[in-house]
């Protein structure tokens, strides 16, 4: 009887082992796959695995918060995202009820040659409630970047007024916090319109070139300084270098009073920080990535055409739906001539003029 309780017990003693061998090892399997509300029992439960690699551990990826989730998201294989900010007023407010500024930025993602797909690596942040609904009932990419007081930039904000200086500040310090991320990124105006993908020209894996902006004015050399530069559309490679300058450039915020951030960046540029951080710059050809401040004069290369040197919102959808307009007109043009048979005409194409642009400078607003 003693011999045969001890054998129970022996059976019983290498049960239990096993149960708790099993629950140790499903613990350690769990652990790596929870989500961030448990990252710290889930860490410390990974770190007593030893049947678990150190490279395993230092590929384990947790988002931390939800801009990194949005930025997995979106991203491209080389981590890299489209960021475009918009509010109520530009989704809402337009020539008429149909037709807004951030309808006709989506619509040229529709139309342009080889667009479409980048629309899944596009994160659109709202700033106010209204943008963040919209963005969701498009089936975007949608961040819902949070501000002090409720919904403070979803008004229209006049070019240069208190109110479109201090929006242009608060996106200059999420991209910041973008790069920080580990995410390259191409941020983009909502009145700019993509009729071409220009992932190619800014040749976004190449890792020699940290910056890339466009221009109001391209002087013809793409590494000169004295480019008039426009934050509206440019690339961004994350790193130390870009991560500094962004710093130092948020960090002039409250020391550049009646100043956009657009022009802070110009001044950091022009004292020489770009040499300081060792950063590679270049400027983007307005022949490429034009504007209303100078139109590109080849339609068969022009990538993007941005609102530029324009003063209001409704004044930009007007002269926007123009270009839509004849970028529709020059790709039915070239169906019919690519059906037509072979020769040396070329087809006459020029812009429709600006006129609500150049008018909104006139114009109380």
């Amino acid at each position: 009887m003693i011999k045969m309780d001890s054998s129970k017990n022996s059976i019983g003693h290498i049960a239990l082992i096993s149960i708790l061998f099993a629950g140790v090892f499903y613990l350690c399997t769990w652990s790596a796959s929870i989500s961030s509300p448990f990252l710290f029992s889930s860490r410390r439960l990974y770190n007593n695995c030893s049947s678990r690699s150190q490279s395993d551990m230092e590929n384990l990826k947790v988002p931390v918060d939800e801009l990194g989730l949005a930025l997995e998201k979106a991203s491209t294989p080389n981590k890299t995202v489209i960021i475009a900010v918009v509010n109520k007023a530009y989704v809402e407010q337009g020539v008429d009820a149909e037709t807004t500024m951030f309808d006709l930025f989506l619509e040229s993602f529709w139309l342009g040659e080889d667009t479409r797909p980048l629309l899944d690596h596009l994160l659109i942040i709202a700033v106010d409630q209204a943008a963040y609904e919209r963005c969701l009932f498009k089936r975007l990419n949608c961040y819902k970047l949070e501000t002090e007081g409720a919904d403070q930039f979803e008004g229209e904000k006049i070019y240069m007024s208190p109110g479109f200086i201090k929006m242009m500040w608060r996106r200059t310090h999420l991209l910041l916090e973008v790069l920080k991320h580990g995410y390259n990124f191409i941020f983009t105006d909502t009145d700019v319109m993509w009729l071409r993908n220009p992932f190619s020209r800014l040749d976004v894996y190449n890792e020699s070139v940290d910056l890339q902006m466009s221009t109001d004015w391209f002087n013809g050399d793409p590494q000169s300084e004295k480019n008039a530069i426009n934050t509206g559309f440019y690339f961004t490679r994350s790193n130390n270098k870009t991560i500094s300058l962004f710093d130092a450039w948020y960090g002039r915020k409250d020391n550049s009073s009646g100043k956009k951030e657009q022009d802070v960046f110009f001044d950091l540029m022009t004292a020489g920080m770009f040499g300081q951080l060792g950063l590679h710059a270049r400027f983007l050809d307005t022949v490429f990535f034009s504007g209303f401040c100078t139109d590109s004069n080849d339609i068969k290369a022009v990538i993007t055409v941005h609102a530029n040197c324009c003063r209001s919102i409704n004044a930009k959808v007007r002269d926007l739906v123009a270009v839509l307009r004849d970028w529709k007109r020059f790709k039915a043009a070239s169906a019919s001539a690519a059906e037509a048979p072979p020769s040396n005409v070329t087809m006459p194409f020029s812009w429709t003029g600006h006129f609500g642009c150049w008018n909104s400078w006139n114009t109380k607003v």
